[in-house]
């Protein structure tokens, strides 16, 4: 049984300020000395970044449509323990979810599942008793328990009372009301927030700023006793670790920094539960790979941002390319795929794969149910998954050959063609995975590392 404290913080929609509610909150409590979980409902890497830094523990992902609803208590018991409260970001509108799909992947699938209370966020800007109207429809939609309101872009104190007294009309407390506030906002760019590891000194300064704002608007002893409200929630604890994990401890180099921020917490703790012995590089600072590399994962980020910089580190990708071509085990996704090109708008990089790399100013966004074309060190031809795709650029070839002529694409899904690049030894993707709902992914990765 799980009995951690647990709220939800939802919305009408995006852009009504659920990070900025989430963040303050979980930065308040820890300001307090209680120790917080943080979570983000869906595939979004930002957030949690921001999260990590409000909390001093990992922010974790809470998404159904990538590991099945079935592990996402599990997966909350694991990333909440030994914490007193947790806070669970939405995405999106509270009801909104995978295309098509009804309430799959949504906030409000996530609160039913954790049999938590939502407490939901309306930017109150351009509106006045009207609020009341909204707030009465999230209540009475659905079947999660709306436990209150907080009020985020407050005009002033007469606008206050205004949307207190529309709230009390239709008996819904409003727990806190946030005007607006400059030091508190944190830069976007082409896909969202810029993330915290790229700011890191500003971004704690405003997760600070956010503490500050949020205990002084917000009614915290009315928050926890509405976490304290969930019932205690039969699951048991999401674990890393394998039944049969790898002898030798071989070295699996992780890429991270502020170029390479994307990356579930659970990708680690799977590698070293698989066997493996992980370490962190720097592409943007380490000039070679971890004493006795055998393997390298990158994950997503922002290498086009950095594509100078990525270039000038010539070191490193040769270093790279030399592990590619001795067989060493490399699995890349999104910003990793990038990386590994031949190029990236036109700037030099790894060359492990005969394809050029360049931004578009397109969004490609959704979630994919995949199954893997190739054999590859991540998962054998045949291999069905549910991934998340979210870029604005393009690599040509789309799929093709690697330096390796036993090559072929990684993924094929319904309404597209083949993608990626898959060999015996690298397997390279625009598609993001949870490696949670599939442990075995990792499992493989370290085989082939100790192989």
């Amino acid at each position: 049984m799980v009995s951690v404290p647990r709220v939800v913080i939802g919305a009408p929609a995006s852009g009504h300020g659920k990070t900025t509610v989430a963040t303050g909150l979980l930065a308040a409590f820890a300001r307090r000395g209680v120790p917080v979980a943080p979570f983000k409902v869906g595939p979004d890497y930002i957030d949690p970044g921001y999260h990590a830094l409000a909390a001093g523990r990992p922010g974790r992902n809470l998404d159904p449509v990538m590991v099945g609803s079935d592990r996402i208590a599990p997966l909350f018991a694991h990333g909440s323990a030994g914490a007193e409260l947790a806070v669970i970001e939405g995405v999106m509108g509270l009801y909104d979810g995978r295309t098509g799909a009804g309430e799959d992947g949504s906030t409000a699938q996530v609160a039913g599942v954790l049999q938590a209370p939502v407490i939901l966020v309306v930017d109150a800007a351009a509106q006045g008793r009207s609020v009341a109207a909204l707030v009465h429809g999230f209540r009475s939609f659905g079947t999660v328990r709306l436990a209150g309101v907080i009020l985020n872009r407050v005009g002033s104190d007469r606008h206050e009372q205004i949307l207190r007294d529309a709230c009390e009309e239709v008996g819904t407390p409003v727990l806190g009301a946030l005007r607006r506030a400059g030091a508190v906002a944190a830069p976007s760019r082409h896909l969202g927030l810029v993330p915290a590891a790229e700011r890191r000194a500003e971004a704690q300064a405003s997760v600070d700023a956010l503490a500050t704002l949020v205990a002084a608007a917000v009614d915290l002893d009315e928050v926890a006793a509405i976490a304290r409200s969930a019932p205690p929630l039969a699951a048991s604890s999401w674990s890393p670790l394998a039944e049969d994990p790898v002898p030798g401890r071989p070295t699996v180099a992780l890429a991270g920094g502020p170029a390479f921020s994307f990356s579930y917490a659970e990708t680690a703790e799977l590698l070293a539960g698989a066997g493996a012995s992980v370490v962190t590089v720097d592409p943007l600072r380490d000039e070679k790979l971890p004493e006795g590399t055998r393997a390298l994962v990158v994950g997503g980020g922002f290498p086009e941002v950095y594509a100078a910089e990525l270039s000038a580190n010539e070191p490193l990708r040769r270093a790279v390319a030399d592990l590619a071509a001795a067989g060493g085990a490399i699995a890349a996704e999104c910003a990793g795929l990038l990386w590994l090109c031949r190029t990236l708008d036109d700037a030099p990089m790894c060359g492990v794969l005969d394809a050029d790399a360049a931004m578009t100013p397109s969004l490609t966004l959704g979630y994919r149910d995949a199954v893997a074309l190739s054999d590859s060190p991540l998962a054998p031809a045949g291999t069905r998954v549910t991934g998340h795709e979210f870029h604005r650029t393009t690599v040509h070839p789309r799929s093709g050959l690697l330096l390796s002529p036993a090559a072929g694409a990684a993924w094929q899904w319904r309404g597209g063609d083949p993608e990626g690049f898959a060999s015996p030894n690298v397997h390279a993707s625009y598609l993001h995975l949870h490696w949670a709902a599939d442990p075995g992914l990792a499992r493989r990765l370290v085989a082939a590392a100790a192989a």
